[in-house]
């Protein structure tokens, strides 16, 4: 069960349906922010994920794309991140 890398993201007009797509995607995705998300999908997941977003999506307003991305490429991070603390402990709320 070979899984592939691809970075899911989303315009949805309605909060409702866009909860909705999120909490598909979710139990898929192993980073994000608001409404772009790298998951890993299996050929079955991801023709799942994307019936399952065209079921939910309303085709006149909303937008998805799924691009598959290369694990071996180079990553290049843009910006300037805050360290994080270096405490004895981790909380993940």
């Amino acid at each position: 069960m070979l899984r592939h890398l691809f970075l899911v993201g989303y315009d949805i007009s309605s909060a409702r349906r866009r909860r909705r797509v999120l909490r598909s995607l979710k139990g898929h995705a192993v980073g994000g922010q608001k409404s772009l998300y790298e998951c890993w999908f299996t050929v079955a997941e991801l023709q799942a994920a994307m019936a399952q977003m065209e079921h939910l999506m309303d085709p006149a307003t909303d937008r998805a794309v799924f691009v598959q991305l290369d694990t071996r490429a180079l990553v290049h991070g843009l910006g300037r991140a805050v360290p994080a603390p270096a405490d004895d402990f981790f909380y993940l709320g």
